[in-house]
């Protein structure tokens, strides 16, 4: 069995940039032990999958060692790949997941895509999370992730994490945040989750349902631009829409070609 496969950079105005993720269109779902050991071949941070529904589409991703309940980059990358390569005759997508539905759309050049807001419930910071993250907390908060906030954008940019001790932690991964000290920039990120095989996550969607809820209402804004600060990086152009967020940004393909699976 011959599956196409495309590799995109999300949140990327050009290659090399952002964050990769691969992109299988398939017809029908196959077994979930291929779905995953496709995922652990490509080893990307994520690998998107999803056949028709209809005229929706129906969207899985999974990260080298599991499946995960929800990812932005993937979904802006399945996005690009619809409308760039597959001739989408729509300007809007709907992917039903297992976060509900998720819409994309074309915006000014832009992929927007409409995700649920995950705002963090402040929880006691410990010594095994200060050790793993090596900084005091200014705010530690739980949604999926968990949120852990520090003084400075210096401070995130030079963090030395132990990886060991965040992949110990009960969460898909964590998130350091900050005010960004760049002009036009709101707050900054990285975020880690060894414990999905992803030691460090270059441009995180996800994180941005958590991210965005919490700085919006830190500043009193609710439209915002971000910036995830990893070796890549990546800028979004985000919105607080009380129970939803609103996420943008660009994408570009990097490869396309075929996997061949036995069935």
């Amino acid at each position: 069995m011959q599956i196409p496969i495309y590799q995109v950079d999300a949140f990327a105005e050009n290659v090399f940039e952002g964050n990769p993720a691969a992109v299988c269109p398939l017809d029908r779902w196959l077994p979930d032990h291929h779905l995953q050991a496709i995922a652990s071949e490509n080893n990307l941070a994520e690998t998107a999958f999803f056949i028709p529904n209809g005229e929706d589409f129906d969207l899985r991703w999974f990260t080298p060692k599991f499946e995960i309940d929800l990812c932005g980059h993937a979904t802006l990358a399945s996005a690009h790949v619809l409308f760039e390569h597959l001739n989408h005759p729509d300007g809007t997508l709907r992917f039903h997941s297992k976060s509900g539905l998720l819409t994309v759309k074309k915006n000014e050049g832009l992929l927007e895509m409409d995700f649920p807001s995950r705002p963090p419930v402040e929880i006691e910071s410990n010594e095994t999370l200060e050790y793993a993250i090596g900084e005091k907390p200014l705010f530690v908060g739980k949604s999926r992730d968990i949120l852990f906030e520090v003084q400075s954008q210096e401070m995130v940019e030079n963090l030395k994490v132990n990886m060991e001790l965040v992949s110990r932690l009960d969460c898909v991964g964590v998130i350091v945040t900050a005010p960004s000290n760049e002009e036009g920039i709101d707050f900054v990120s990285r975020f880690f989750a060894p414990q999905a095989g992803v030691p460090e996550d270059p441009v995180t969607g996800s994180a941005h349902s958590t991210l965005i809820p919490y700085w919006g209402e830190k500043l009193g804004k609710k439209v915002m631009v971000a910036r995830q600060i990893s070796p890549r990086g990546g800028k979004l152009w985000t919105s607080w829409n009380g129970d939803r967020v609103s996420i943008s940004g660009m994408a570009r393909t990097y490869l396309k070609g075929e996997i061949f699976v036995n069935e």
